[in-house]
């Protein structure tokens, strides 16, 4: 098990427990983490799933792919810490996870 820490709208951090191999979209929306949505499940065609990586985890992440940065570019405020939290796999590196939620995902 790895945590994952959530921030709010209001600043708050919902720090929850995220098996090893989920999606953080899959944690967020097990969770009921507001604004992460995750509508198409996490097939990538969507981006109801956009969050805000925390700077110093960022470099941690495999780098999005073509496919994941044209999503974004659709996002509600998209930003250079911004990901689809259905292609960010928990894992061992990750424990400990900080990600932002968006405002809105449409």
């Amino acid at each position: 098990m790895a945590k994952v820490t959530f921030i709010q709208l209001n600043g708050d951090a919902v720090m929850v427990d995220a098996e090893f191999g989920q999606s953080v979209m899959e944690v967020a929306v097990n969770e009921g983490i507001e604004n992460i949505i995750g509508e198409c499940g996490g097939t990538m065609s969507c981006g109801t799933c956009h969050c805000y990586v925390d700077k110093d985890w960022l470099n941690k992440l495999d780098s999005p792919s073509e496919l994941e940065l044209a999503i974004l570019e659709g996002s509600v405020e998209p930003n250079q810490f911004s990901r689809l939290s259905c292609q960010i796999r928990v894992s061992n590196a990750l424990d400990g996870l900080i990600v932002s939620v968006p405002s809105a995902q449409f």
